[in-house]
């Protein structure tokens, strides 16, 4: 028996008012989301570090977190290309409560071979939560459709800001039920995942992939396990728009994750190196709409060179200024508008850039590759921190924006 896309049980067109709910799920979804990514971003690396004992390995944590999203990126795409966002964003959910589950059985048992395994599989809650930001375009109108994904990106920050702070009141669970150190945030973690699991489950009703493909009379029939890797090869714009938004990425994680590194090296306190990160985060997400806007009133490809401005900004503030940490402080801030600028943009630009039937595989796939680059600049920028210095990898960073600036100027 062949299986059939999302479109083949279409259900009735809900209307007008019904993206409006389809956001406030989606949003209420990204924060509880959040919640659990924050209350187990800085856990990670103490509990490898516990675990293993021994620091060296203390960044497998994240790496394996990042290659974990990257790797049900694509599955849960052609879930959603099958079954329609409401399992697809459960499903995501499921997995990651099953990552957190598994890291908490392996602190307490002591192994770190499942321990990493566990770090992998909650990289399904990143996963679910960039595969909610295309969710929230499905049936947007084109006017508006940048805003609505930024909306969503935007809600983003209510839970990795609150995230963190959940690190005193999860020790406090853990210790309670006799569970090992550092693992009490990823209960939170499993808790909030279960809430959230629960909302997509019961407010994505009618799916509104479903209905986006109802719409446009999308035909029914197997989805291509190699669709979105196939549409790269074969539409310039959706290469165009993936490589935007993958080396947009890619520039921010390099030098986000050796900022930590370089500060303390320079004599900044903890205080400083959390405040800077916070900015970070803020300029990130908490400006989004405002991106959203602007793709939607200028055009994408002007937003995205508009980020690509701010990146290079922040790339030059951390050349001439890397021994000043306030001038590092506000190279981070510039970093994460211009991050936000260009992922608001080029993800509106993936969905725009192909037919609504061919998205799911699209976004997939360019949630794969944005996940590879980041884990390639993480990787990559502690050799070249190591060899030419901050100021040095701000420098190489700048040339990725190269290759983004043509691209965007190829895409106006």
């Amino acid at each position: 028996m062949s299986e059939t896309t999302a479109a083949s049980t279409a259900p009735p067109d809900p209307g007008p008012g019904f993206q409006r709910r389809v956001l406030t799920v989606l949003a209420a979804g990204q924060i509880l989301g959040g919640l659990g990514t924050g209350a187990t971003l800085a856990l990670g690396a103490l509990l490898v570090t516990e675990v293993s004992g021994s620091s060296a390995v203390s960044g497998m944590a994240s790496t394996m977190n990042t290659l974990g999203a990257a790797l049900v990126a694509i599955p849960l795409a052609r879930l959603a290309q099958r079954r329609g966002r409401r399992i697809s964003l459960t499903t995501g959910a499921l997995v990651a409560i099953v990552g957190a589950a598994v890291i908490v059985a392996a602190a307490t048992l002591h192994v770190f071979p499942v321990l990493l395994a566990g770090m992998g599989l909650l990289g399904a809650g990143t996963a679910l939560n960039l595969q909610s930001r295309f969710a929230a375009t499905d049936v947007a109108a084109p006017p508006t459709r940048a805003r609505d994904l930024s909306l969503v990106v935007w809600s983003t920050t209510v839970g990795s800001v609150v995230g963190p702070n959940l690190f005193g009141p999860g020790e406090a669970i853990g210790r309670a039920l006799g569970l090992p150190q550092f693992t009490g945030g990823f209960v939170i973690a499993i808790c909030a995942q279960c809430v959230g699991a629960a909302v997509y489950f019961v407010g994505l009703r009618p799916d509104p992939l479903k209905v986006a493909l109802a719409r446009g009379g999308a035909v029914t029939g197997r989805p291509s396990p190699s669709g979105g890797l196939v549409l790269l090869r074969t539409v310039p714009a959706a290469r165009r728009a993936v490589l935007v938004v993958a080396l947009s990425h890619a520039v921010m994680v390099s030098v986000m994750s050796m900022t930590p590194v370089h500060l303390t090296t320079h004599g900044a306190t903890l205080s400083v190196v959390g405040l800077t990160i916070s900015l970070h985060v803020a300029g990130m997400y908490a400006l989004s709409p405002v991106f959203g806007w602007l793709a939607d009133s200028i055009g994408r490809a002007a937003t995205v060179l508009l980020g690509q401005a701010l990146l290079a900004a922040a790339l030059v503030l951390t050349w001439w200024g890397s021994e000043h940490h306030p001038v590092v402080i506000a190279a981070l801030i510039l970093l994460g508008l211009g991050w936000s600028a260009s992922t608001v943009a080029g993800s509106t630009m993936v969905t725009e850039s192909v037919a609504a039937h061919e998205r799911p595989g699209l976004q997939g796939t360019s949630d794969l590759v944005m996940n590879l680059c980041g884990a390639a600049g993480g990787a990559l920028a502690g050799p070249v921190l190591a060899v030419v210095g901050f100021s040095g990898l701000g420098a190489v960073a700048l040339l990725l924006l190269g290759a983004v600036v043509t691209t965007a100027l190829r895409s106006r």
